[in-house]
């Protein structure tokens, strides 16, 4: 069994449990009585490239990180320092995430929130837009394509961005097919949790420009950042190399000021 099969035998699992002990239909109405939406694909538009600093307790691959973090003291360590967008784990098995985070985080910020989750069932998007998300992510990975065009289909009608990730190019095609207007491109092979950092920059390749594309999993340094961006890449997700950091906002901070500089340079350069 893959580490993603895993994961999501036991995530359906938990959403199970979490659906027989959720008022669904309170959780609806609060869904349904939102009206402070922020625009994630707005966010990462503005400045090029944009960052989405994640918030993330743990993971199967690197163990715990910060067990004992605070949501809203690092979302707001993430806007100081320059994020475009605050990303939160709400997966609770492997990540140590909660819709809990997702909550804190988005009312300590003004940026948009990502509720970054393994979605397996359609109830989970309805409690990531009941405790604020903006966006959500699907990944192709773990959905079949009625699935994926129903999820995509729901997140949009509650006026949450779905962020289909995927790891190849035919998975990025049936994200497309699905309605999907941003895609995540995931370095890590999800089956073996290995990284190739060619993946998102390969991926890109063969996807059309006018799609927004965010590069996810092993950035960790402004050269690997000004690869991807020169390949067409739109966004970085950063989440273990910010988490793990002394000082978060600084290290933020100074990242994107090296990474914009540079690409200055590079645009005057090559106009």
């Amino acid at each position: 069994m893959s580490y993603l099969d895993a994961i999501l035998r036991a995530r359906q699992t938990d959403v199970a449990e979490e659906k027989r002990n959720q008022d669904f239909a309170r959780l609806r109405r609060a869904a349904l009585s939102r009206s402070d939406r922020r625009d994630f694909l707005f966010a990462l538009g503005r400045e090029r490239p944009a960052i989405i600093a994640e918030v993330k307790r743990a993971s199967p691959a690197a163990g715990p990180i910060a067990p004992e973090c605070d949501a809203a003291t690092i979302a707001m360590q993430y806007e100081r320092g320059g994020a475009a967008a605050i990303s939160v784990l709400t997966e609770s098995r492997n990540f140590q995430g909660s819709f809990a985070d997702l909550s804190r985080a988005r009312a300590a910020v003004s940026l948009p929130v990502l509720c970054k989750d393994f979605v397996v069932d359609e109830f989970q998007l309805w409690k990531a837009c009941a405790h604020g998300a903006d966006a959500v992510l699907l990944i192709a990975a773990a959905l079949d394509d009625r699935q994926l065009h129903s999820l995509v289909a729901l997140a949009q009608s509650l006026l949450m961005e779905p962020l289909v990730e995927c790891h190849t190019a035919a998975e990025a095609v049936r994200a497309l097919e699905a309605g999907a207007r941003a895609l995540g491109i995931n370095n890590r092979d999800l089956s073996t949790f290995q990284v190739d950092a060619t993946t998102a920059c390969r991926v890109r390749a063969a996807i059309a420009a006018d799609v927004t594309t965010v590069a996810e999993s092993g950035y960790r340094n402004a050269a690997q950042i000004l690869e991807a961006v020169a390949a067409g890449l739109d966004a970085i997700l950063i989440g273990e190399a910010l988490m793990q950091a002394a000082n978060r906002e600084e290290v933020l901070r100074t990242l994107l000021g090296g990474i914009r500089g540079s690409s200055e340079s590079l645009r005057y350069h090559n106009a």
